[in-house]
């Protein structure tokens, strides 16, 4: 969006500067619209997992569960990104970041509800609070431990993610993985909508500019929709089930501790916490031409873990920066928290109304695979470009070699750990910890020259 005559560059690289309302809520909005489907497609997917969304024997009633987790995943968005815009003491880092949930979390929440469906999500919300408050002591260390995690490590954690994730995209493309052995499944008829999103998805965003640019997937999802509607694909029920309002419930599934999901969302709140180290970095550096302070990094640690913890207590998923956003405010040029504050409320009262959770239940599953395909495909392609930044001696191979050979193979073959207990299947065919952990530790020990 372009910017006003009005706006001086001083305003513009000020966060605290305060945009006319009629620039705010626009900018504000298209912040939301930057983030929406990434934020809310993760509690599409556990659900699934669990057995509580699409193809489920809950369809019938309209998915209230997998209705009531996205209510949870837009309205604690909008409050942990409040956390960070508007600050609470020493809580964020009183920038222009957007929080949601980040698909770093899929791997690991997937393995721990798996065909469990609502019983398995105690001990997912009992493990995402513990983590979160995990999360928010990490501000306190945060820029002792960054030397630990140089590209080679983080890239190679970024491209494990998204590798874990496109076989789900392929799945929910093909008709989603509930439907498999169904004839349906793989059928030109479940295709076509996903690869109308793909196609559409692409054209808008190379060639329009501005906020069509920035909503592309949104506005591929959309025409992947309509496309799916007259298929006869489109089931209005969970619309016409839910209701006007409703309020969040405290510890809604239970209270459980399994130490598995706890351990692993303990490790990814680190892996989370560089990112965010990351994105404010890049805010700062994008939209106001300087280095980060330690107040801003340490803060924007502490709203992330506790968005997180609080997210978690609801039976909502556990919040991180949005990346897509830090480029978002290099587009627009303008730095004002007030102006993501705008869109945090907005992302508030979505999930106030399931109204708005149920319409998002009607996309059809195989519209949504159209969408992710292109995301999940673009974690991978962010882990790539961080290994670009690092220099591919025979040290670095041979760490690389051996982590991805392990994660992997572990990842794509998982009954090879049949007889471990269900604690370490849990963590390690994800795939992340043990990438984690091989190049973490290889990187520590092995000395910088082995005879290149």
């Amino acid at each position: 969006m372009a910017k006003a005559a009005a706006d001086t560059a001083a305003q513009l690289r000020d966060p605290d500067y305060m945009p006319p309302l009629a620039r705010a809520v626009p900018l504000g909005i298209q912040h939301v619209l930057a983030m929406f489907v990434s934020n809310v497609t993760p509690a599409i997917i556990v659900c699934g997992a669990a057995g509580i969304g699409f193809g489920s024997d809950q369809a019938a009633l309209g998915f209230p569960d997998m209705t009531y987790m996205i209510q949870m995943v837009m309205l604690f968005a909008g409050i942990a990104t409040l956390l960070q815009s508007v600050g609470f003491g020493a809580v964020g880092a009183r920038l222009p970041i957007v929080q949601g949930t980040s698909f770093a979390f899929v791997p690991v929440m997937i393995p721990a509800v798996a065909g469990l469906g609502t019983a398995g999500l105690s001990g997912l919300m009992t493990g995402i609070v513990i983590g979160g408050l995990f999360h928010f002591c990490l501000g306190f260390v945060i820029g002792r431990i960054r030397h630990a995690l140089p590209p080679l490590v983080t890239g190679l954690i970024v491209l494990m993610i998204g590798l874990a994730l496109v076989k789900v995209g392929i799945q929910y493309a093909a008709g989603g993985v509930p439907l498999m052995g169904k004839p349906e499944f793989g059928s030109l008829a479940m295709w076509t909508p996903a690869l109308v999103v793909v196609v559409v998805t692409l054209l808008v965003k190379f060639f329009t500019r501005g906020f069509l640019a920035v909503a592309a997937v949104l506005i591929g999802i959309l025409a992947g929709y309509v496309v799916a509607l007259a298929m006869g694909q489109v089931n209005f029920t969970p619309i016409e089930r839910a209701g006007w309002f409703a309020v969040p419930v405290p510890f809604k599934w239970g209270f459980e501790f399994n130490f598995a999901i706890i351990l692993g969302m303990c490790f990814m709140a680190v892996i989370s916490a560089i990112e965010t180290v990351g994105d404010v970095s890049g805010i700062t550096k994008g939209g106001a031409g300087r280095e980060a302070t330690d107040r801003e990094v340490s803060g924007a640690t502490f709203a992330d873990g506790a968005g997180s913890a609080l997210a978690g207590v609801f039976g909502g998923l556990p919040n991180t920066s949005f990346s897509q956003n830090v480029g978002l405010v290099a587009m627009t040029g303008m730095m004002s928290r007030h102006v993501v504050t705008v869109g945090a409320l907005f992302l508030i009262l979505c999930g106030l109304l399931p109204k708005v959770g149920a319409a998002i239940n009607t996309v059809p599953i195989n519209v949504l695979g159209g969408g992710v395909i292109v995301m999940f495909g673009m974690v991978c392609a962010a882990g790539v470009n961080m290994l670009s930044e690092v220099r591919w001696n025979r040290r670095n191979m041979v760490i690389f070699a051996t982590a991805l050979s392990v994660s992997l193979g572990l990842q794509l073959e998982p009954s090879a750990l049949q007889h471990v207990g269900q604690t370490a299947q849990i963590l390690l065919t994800s795939g992340l910890l043990p990438a984690a952990a091989i190049a973490i530790t290889l990187n520590l020990v092995l000395p910088e020259d082995l005879g290149d």
